[in-house]
């Protein structure tokens, strides 16, 4: 079972942040955008922590994360946003969602590693 979730339209950041889990000695698993997210969220009960891009096609993140906490009830997976997206009012969307966090890409797993650890303890 995963612990982490990787959700990005973008195969090579799936990729790189994905070495980067791995290397640490994290499980992941990755998805292509928000709708199969959802799908692999619900066939993972073992996922703690969901590291999204906002801005993808089909479904973006921020539409999957509400689905996650309303129509799928869930409101213990840590979800930290990992995008190119600075919007203020995006920010706030994620956050009234309970997005834990927001890290602007590019990916520099280093300066998040022990935030990442500490959400899927």
């Amino acid at each position: 079972m995963a612990k982490i979730l990787i959700v990005d339209d973008s195969s090579t950041v799936r990729d790189q942040v994905g070495e980067f889990l791995t290397e640490n000695g994290l499980d992941y698993i990755s998805a292509i955008d928000g709708k199969d997210g959802l799908v692999k969220l619900q066939g993972d009960p073992g996922i703690k922590l969901i590291l999204s891009d906002v801005n993808m096609p089909n479904m973006d993140g921020l539409t999957m994360v509400e689905k996650i906490r309303n129509e799928l009830g869930n409101s213990t997976v840590n979800i930290i946003m990992l995008t190119t997206e600075s919007n203020p009012s995006m920010k706030e969307r994620g956050k009234a969602a309970g997005v834990k966090g927001w890290i602007v890409k590019p990916f520099r797993g280093e300066s998040v590693l022990t935030a990442i650890k500490k959400l899927i303890e």
